[in-house]
């Protein structure tokens, strides 16, 4: 995967992340949010009702204060015998009746609805007595008193009943206004519980982990640690976190790529200096040994012909270093064209049938129809650096394997490809002990060499990861069980070729 598609990944996971702790926050406020809703509602709705029983207690005052005002002209009279006495106290008696219409659906609501009917008989009766008492002729002191006695007793159950509907009343707002009073509590301390509760998690879930989130983040600037520590188990911040110490991870591995071009940039430079002024110096001793074999003749100095003949060999060897190294220095343009993939590893061969033992066998196993695109002269010595590791790697008998296939989108590869669409995979592979675990993080670093001094450099892979690289490819070196080691590189295919 790309670097611009890792970043977008790791984006994409943050973006996803945001957005699930936004909906937890967003669901907390909306829960607290109903719940206040809620407890409005009810308080509303207690209030209507309590709006509601105040106009009963006023209906049910009205009518309690109208039979005490029955009562107390009812006692004028008596006391006084004034006819506007008798006709307050029937103006009263009518009022009553009217409120007592009135007020009969409340009286049921009480649950006194079946002292209606007795307060209407009692009501009809006081009445008519007290029509009789008006009515008694004077001197009948006998009648006037049972009236009297009859009145007021019919009286005192009229005033009774209302008294009941009073208490009633009275009783049923004590009831409302406690059941109110207990609820608004109970909603009251269960809300700031609720806040407390959000506040308390958003604090465990959230800020903590964010704080020491920004703490790890201070220990990595100030060099103190290199990822950061798992926050909780809330699968948001472990996304996060794990996303986090992905980007670290990739940019330390970017910072020492960085570190090792701008190494070997400097070290190419100082290589470059060096090759040419090695070559005068080599040159010389070449043409001198040249020039020293042709005039010698063999009888005249027995063995120094020997000498100079080593001298000669070792020559073209310092020659050959020399020229490694200026490949490795300079930087020649590349010219892409599609490459015969077989015919190149059959030349290749050829050019090294001098350096492979009898007893190596070398297999090749690629269709004549694979054509990456690249630059053959770079192409032939990235090969020819591989296939000689392999047949110096399995001694003096063994079996070096060369195969090739064409690979689709998507194939796996031990190590991240920067080219996209179908490729050329190459694989050469040999039966020698393979490579050791602890070299493999090296083995395309520049210099780097498990062999002997004086049997090589140690830029071989460097030069092929290299070449592969500005090609577009990718390779990656390690071991097949039991088959020894296996390097394989990927490189993409020239337009227009076929599968």
């Amino acid at each position: 995967m790309s670097h611009n598609a890792t970043l977008g990944l790791r984006i994409g996971i943050l973006s996803t992340v945001l957005a699930s702790l936004q909906n937890k926050l967003r669901f907390g406020y909306l829960l607290v949010a109903a719940l206040t809703l809620a407890v409005s509602g009810y308080t509303f709705a207690q209030s209507r009702v309590l709006e509601q029983r105040v106009l009963l207690g006023e209906r049910i005052a009205e009518l309690f204060d109208t039979v005490l005002e029955i009562r107390r002209f009812e006692r004028n009279y008596f006391l006084h015998g004034q006819a506007t006495d008798q006709a307050e106290n029937a103006r009263y008696l009518q009022a009553l009746g009217g409120l007592l219409d009135a007020a009969e659906a409340d009286f049921r609501r009480l649950g006194i609805g079946d002292g209606v009917g007795s307060l209407r008989a009692s009501l009809a009766s006081y009445a008519q007595w007290m029509r009789d008492y008006v009515a008694v002729a004077p001197g009948d002191e006998a009648r006037r008193d049972a009236l009297q006695a009859q009145i007021r007793e019919v009286g005192k159950r009229i005033v009774g009943v209302a008294e009941v509907a009073a208490g009633a009343e009275r009783s049923q707002v004590q009831v409302l206004l406690a059941s109110f009073r207990t609820v608004l509590v109970a909603a009251i301390v269960g809300l700031a519980l609720l806040m407390i509760g959000i506040g308390q998690a958003l604090s465990w879930r959230l800020v903590r982990p964010l704080k020491r989130l920004e703490e790890g983040v201070a220990a990595i600037q100030a060099g103190r640690r290199e990822t950061l520590p798992w926050l909780s188990d809330d699968r948001e911040l472990v996304a996060v976190v794990g996303a986090f110490n992905q980007l670290l991870q990739e940019l330390r591995q970017r910072q020492r790529h960085l570190l090792r071009a701008e190494k070997l940039a400097a070290l190419g430079t100082l290589l470059s200096g060096v090759a040419h002024e090695l070559n005068n110096p080599l040159s010389n001793i070449w043409s001198s040994c040249q020039i020293l074999l042709e005039e010698l003749d063999e009888a005249q100095v027995p063995g120094h012909r020997g000498l100079l003949l080593q001298i000669d060999g070792q020559c073209e060897r310092a020659r050959a270093i020399v020229r490694s190294l200026l490949d490795f220095a300079r930087d020649r343009p590349v010219q892409m064209q599609p490459v015969d993939l077989r015919g190149l590893i059959l030349e290749t061969l050829a050019f090294l049938k001098a350096e492979v033992p009898a007893g190596v066998r070398i297999e090749v196993e690629i269709p004549t129809d694979l054509r990456p695109l690249g630059d053959r002269r770079r192409l032939q010595q990235a090969c020819l650096n591989l296939i000689r590791n392999a047949v110096q790697a399995v001694g003096a008998s063994g079996l070096v394997r060369i195969a090739a296939h064409r690979t689709r989108p998507g194939d796996p590869f031990p190590v991240a490809c920067p080219g996209a669409g179908d490729m050329i995979e190459l694989l050469v592979s040999d039966s020698g002990p393979g490579i050791d675990a602890a070299v493999l993080p090296r083995i395309f670093d520049p210099f780097f060499t498990t062999k002997e001094v004086g049997h090589g450099m140690g830029l071989g892979l460097y030069i092929v990861y290299q070449i592969v690289d500005e090609h577009g490819g990718c390779i990656s070196a390690g071991n097949a069980p039991g088959q020894g080691a296996v390097l394989r590189l990927r490189l993409p295919v020239a337009a227009g070729e076929g599968s």
